[in-house]
This record gives structure tokens, C-alpha cells and sequence, in this order.
């Protein structure tokens, strides 16, 4: 039996301060530059668009939920009826009101760390539950592991139990608390993820892990990187990534679905 067709994230931050595009498409207020990238996204073929209004870089500074939801919100209204949205925060207040204003999705990086976002995940029609471990102030702290994969997996199905949605997707949290070293382990062994029997989700787009490993220290410069961990994602049955660069990716899966038949 053939596999599901990979679906392609786009990512649409709408702040001032992510790791790469932060900045570049308009924030405080002025959203059309980020809704016209959003359209734009869709046009190369993103499956669903990943808003999201707070940086989780290392290090990032918190925003308010009022912040968050100014920045959000239109850009959810804008896009509600032209491809699912999901509501990139750990905020289950903004959650609730992106839900209200057309999201479908919540992407949740702190993985249902609330009892709160747990039941606003009712009113989704899907959730998808990160691994992460403290917060991006302190999470480079955070990695010691006495074996990354098995611990990563046991957390993933333990809080993806608490979600109250219909469908419920699983996310290893590549660079959240994670040293560029285990971010690729977890790529080599994400058929562990796979084995859940739940879909997983994977962001490994631009990331410093990337650099790392290739010796890039401008984001910019990580598209080949990030399209090799598209494809070795894909091969270890991904279902989902999440990505800055939409055109290629989607070129690059259904190049390998293609090859696979």
C-alpha cells in the first residue's frame, strides 16, 4: 500500500524576533505582508499554514497574550477560508481565540503542558504535541538524556493522551532541548515515532542544528540542509513538515513519492 502524500507547512511568523525570518514581512500592526506571503505559500503548495506570534528560539523574550493575538488573529481571519490554519503557541487563551477565528489546528511546542490547553484542544479539529523541556530561556540547559529517543517517544504518547481532539499528531521538538548532535539522532530513529501509530509532524526547517553540522552559522544559507532532513524525515515515515522554503520541499517529496511509486 502506498503512503499518504506528504503534507507541506508553511510557516508564517508574525514577529519581530524568529531565528529567520523574523522581521522580513511586517509586524506591529501591519499584516498584509504576511498575509500576501501566506497566499503566496498556498500557491506553491502548502498543505496548511503554521501561524504563529511568539519567537520559541533560544533565548526568545515572552509576548503577552495580547500581543500574541494582535499579531495572529488577522492573519487567521484572512486565511480561514482559503487553507487550514493551525495556531502555533502555548498559550491556551490565544488558542482559543485563534480557534474562534478560523484556526483548525493547534501546534503546540510546550506539548499539552496545560490542563487548560488540553481542554481548548476540544474545540480542534486536530493537535499537534511537541517534546520540548523548560522554556526557550532555559531549554539549551536541558539536554542531558539517558536515552534521548525512548525518552522522547514515552513523553509524546503520554501527553498526546491528554489532547481531546479528533486527531492528534506528534512532533519530536528537533532543537528544543536538544544539542544539534541529538537533533539528528532523532532523525535517524524517528521510524520510533512512526511505530506510535500516530502521524508525525516535523520541524527541522533552517534550524541551527543544521549549521552545526554544516558549518553554516547564516540561516540563510541552511536550504540544502533543510532539504536534506525533508527527505531523510520523509524516508523514516514523516507525515508532515513543517518548513520556510514551500516551493522546494514540495517539489523535493514528490520527486521521492514519485521514485517510490
Amino acid at each position: 500500500m502506498s503512503r499518504p502524500r506528504p503534507l507541506v507547512v508553511g510557516i508564517v511568523n508574525a514577529t519581530p524576533d524568529s531565528f529567520y525570518d523574523g522581521g522580513r514581512l511586517g509586524v506591529g500592526g501591519d499584516h498584509g505582508a504576511l498575509i500576501a506571503h501566506a497566499l503566496h505559500l498556498v500557491d506553491e503548495g502548502a498543505d496548511w499554514i503554521d501561524v504563529g506570534g511568539e519567537s520559541t528560539r533560544p533565548g526568545a523574550t515572552p509576548v503577552d497574550a495580547e500581543a500574541e493575538c494582535q499579531r495572529v488573529l488577522p492573519i487567521v481571519a484572512a486565511l480561514r477560508d482559503v487553507v487550514p490554519v493551525s495556531i502555533d503557541t502555548t498559550k491556551p487563551s490565544v488558542a482559543a481565540r485563534a480557534l474562534a477565528a478560523g484556526a483548525r489546528i493547534i501546534n503546540d511546542v510546550s506539548g499539552l503542558a496545560s490542563d487548560e490547553m488540553c481542554a481548548v484542544s476540544a474545540d480542534a479539529q486536530a493537535t499537534v504535541v511537541m517534546h520540548t523541556r523548560g522554556t526557550p530561556r532555559t531549554m539549551a540547559s536541558l539536554t542531558a538524556y539517558d536515552d534521548l529517543v525512548h525518552e522522547v517517544v514515552d513523553f509524546l504518547v503520554e501527553r498526546s493522551r491528554r489532547a481531546r481532539s479528533a486527531e492528534i499528531w506528534i512532533d519530536p521538538g528537533i532543537g528544543f532541548a536538544k544539542t544539534a548532535e541529538q537533533s539528528l539522532a532523532l532523525l535517524r530513529g524517528l521510524d520510533r515515532l512512526v511505530a506510535t501509530g500516530l502521524p508525525v509532524f516535523v520541524g527541522a526547517s533552517r534550524k541551527s542544528f543544521i549549521g552545526h553540522t554544516l558549518g553554516l552559522t547564516d540561516p540563510a544559507q541552511r536550504l540544502p540542509g533543510s532539504l536534506g532532513a525533508a527527505a531523510a524525515a520523509w524516508a523514516r515515515g514523516a507525515r508532515a513538515l513543517r518548513v520556510h522554503d514551500v516551493a522546494q520541499t514540495r517539489q523535493l517529496l514528490d520527486m521521492l513519492v514519485a521514485i517510490d511509486g
